[in-house]
């Protein structure tokens, strides 16, 4: 203990006070969401030189002690870049002390601010089972999940002594196997199997503990009789909890896709729980994060597993989807999930790295979409992580195939950017998201929007790709003013829905076939219209829903506006919503512009 205060914290510490305020020393900062990001020509995954993580993960077990014969040294590699491990836990060497002099300083700011509240989220989230904590995520029906799994735990409140007294878990975890959710259960235990230890890996890199760095860092008290006394082997990097939190909600998320985002934000609040509670730092937090997910892909990769991983699906979607919840659901935020998890993906460590590389998407990464966008194949769920994915620059997240730089709760909204044209068929029969999805991204991009099938897609983010939307059958709603982006749109089909109260904007040309109906609703105000601002050819069917405006006899309504008009078309049909008794709309064509005129019957 002597030692390492003398050889590795006394510079740490000096290094802390000395140092100017993150992002200095000629190290950029920066926040996710700031930066422009690259997408790349293909989504073919890179050869990795020691072999793909998913082919291989079975070799992370503690024989193999070298980055070449284990792929979780492999793609956690890039600390290597950071510190450079010792023959003993105090013998290692600081490569980048602005980075990790910045990532000890953090945990020193996140204990001493630590609320009462955060404290006792962290206790209980240091001593449950992973597993147990992560069913948070799936919100009303945890508690039914538990009861109908088995799931238990023992550790039910911080206990008067836990200051004095180490306490361990002794209940179920994940449930019973032998459940009504065996197959659910024997999922997350596949994923938390023989191969996904953090030991091999805390070994090799011996980066010790946050309090061993510094005394500035708060354990919590109730937490300090659970502290390993043996510094040879407790390394912090990377962090066994979050490892484990994740590998349970991406199995519990592979069965339960509905509660996708929820349940990575409840892994992403263990992890945190791990730097609130003075154990870990962000870098270990993140390392356990990318681990998880290159070791989730892996798995469910292995052809051993299809068989168990679409059980859990079948089962969560007959037997616990079809319980009525019975508890609150505290992941029912979703701008709250998604800041919080975004900003956890690095914590604003300071760009080290090349920035403006274009994403590399790893091998068999695919499979950990597979349920959440069933609709789309398998090479579009690639676009999908590779359009969804972080910035390059950050430390540790740029491994050699990309699992660093995944951001799963991006990609569970659909497309970041559309590099090229892109259909999406949907088959409403089938159910679940093949029957209605929401996009919520912004997107970007050169491609077209092609909508086949007869699902349901929402798009809401401020889009603005630049190819157009073109519907041929199904539904497809604006839920944004920009919600089509930037080109032509062509109805040849569908049902295109304008559904947010202000303008809905059509930047280029618009034209409606005879199949096609569009649906506008101007509930409540009078200044919504669609806005066309290239020239319109209308056809089929035009639904307006007026309901809740007050509306009089003589008044005319603009529902629509356009730069130059096809006089020559016109609806075929139109139906109008919400009108007083006793009234009609007739429609009226203008040169740039078409009204409903209120009228008596």
């Amino acid at each position: 203990m002597n030692k390492v205060k003398t050889t590795i914290v006394s510079t740490l510490l000096l290094s802390l006070a000395m140092a100017s305020p993150l992002g200095s020393a000629g190290v950029a900062s920066a926040n996710v969401s700031a930066q422009a990001q690259v997408y790349p020509s293909s989504v073919a995954p890179v050869e990795a030189s020691s072999g793909a993580f998913v082919d291989r993960y079975q070799n992370n077990v503690k024989e193999n002690a070298t980055v070449e014969s284990n792929p979780a040294l492999k793609v956690l590699s890039g600390y290597l870049e950071l510190w450079t491990p010792g023959k003993t836990w105090d013998g290692g060497t600081v490569l980048n002390q602005t980075v990790l002099n910045a990532n000890i300083q953090k945990v020193v700011e996140i204990t001493t601010k630590r609320t009462e509240a955060e404290g006792k989220a962290a206790y209980l989230d240091d001593r449950r089972n992973q597993s147990y904590s992560v069913i948070d995520g799936l919100g009303p029906l945890a508690d039914v999940y538990r009861q109908l799994a088995g799931a238990k735990t023992t550790i039910l409140d911080i206990p008067a002594d836990a200051t004095e007294v180490k306490y361990d878990d002794k209940g179920t975890g994940e449930g019973d196997p032998e459940s009504k959710l065996g197959n659910m259960v024997k999922l997350v235990k596949t994923l938390r199997g023989n191969y996904s230890s953090t030991n091999p890996s805390k070994g090799y890199y011996q980066y010790p503990r946050p309090f061993r760095w510094s005394e500035e860092v708060s354990v919590l008290p109730t937490l300090v009789p659970a502290k390993n006394p043996d510094p040879t082997n407790d390394g912090g990097f990377p962090s066994g909890h979050t490892n484990a939190a994740y590998l349970a909600a991406i199995a519990m998320a592979y069965a339960v896709p509905e509660r996708y985002q929820e349940l990575l934000t409840r892994a992403s609040d263990l992890g945190h729980d791990r730097i609130v509670a003075g154990m870990h730092s962000p870098l270990d937090v993140m390392g356990g994060r990318v681990m998880a997910t290159a070791l989730s892909a892996a798995i469910l990769n292995d052809p051993e597993n299809q068989s168990l991983k679409e059980a859990a699906y079948q089962e969560a979607h007959t037997t616990l989807l079809n319980q009525v919840g019975t508890g609150t659901d505290p992941y029912s935020d979703y701008e709250s999930n998604k800041q919080k998890f975004t900003e956890r993906l690095t914590y604003d460590f300071p760009l080290i790295h090349e920035q403006g590389k274009a994403m590399t998407v790893p091998e068999g990464a695919e499979v950990l979409l597979e349920t959440r966008l069933p609709y789309l194949d398998d090479t579009q769920r690639r676009w999908v992580l590779a359009t969804t994915g972080l910035p390059s620059g950050y430390p540790l997240l740029d491994d050699e195939e990309g699992w660093g730089r995944l951001n799963l709760f991006a990609a569970a909204d659909g497309y970041g950017a559309l590099v090229n044209d892109v259909t999406v068929t949907m088959d409403a029969a089938k159910g679940g998201f093949h029957a209605a999805d929401q996009w919520r991204n912004d997107i970007s991009g050169y491609g077209k929007l092609i909508k086949q099938g007869t699902g349901t897609l929402e798009l809401t983010g401020n889009n603005t790709f630049l190819g157009g939307v073109q519907l041929e059958q199904g539904t497809l709603i604006g839920s944004s003013a920009t919600a089509w982006g930037n080109g032509h749109v062509v109805n040849n089909g569908g049902i295109l829905r304008k559904n947010v109260p202000g303008e809905l904007i059509v930047s280029g040309n618009f034209k409606q076939t005879s199949k096609g109906t569009l649906e506008l609703a101007l509930a409540g105000s009078d200044g919504g219209p669609l806005r066309i601002k290239g020239n319109a050819t209308y056809g089929g069917k035009l639904r307006v829903d007026l309901s809740g405006m007050e509306l009089s006899e003589n008044q005319r309504i603009t529902v629509i506006t356009s730069g130059e008009y096809d006089a020559k078309s016109a609806f075929a049909s139109v139906e109008v919503n919400g009108l007083p008794a006793k009234t009609q709309a007739k429609t009226i064509y203008n040169a740039h512009s078409v009204q409903l005129l209120i009228t008596k019957k």
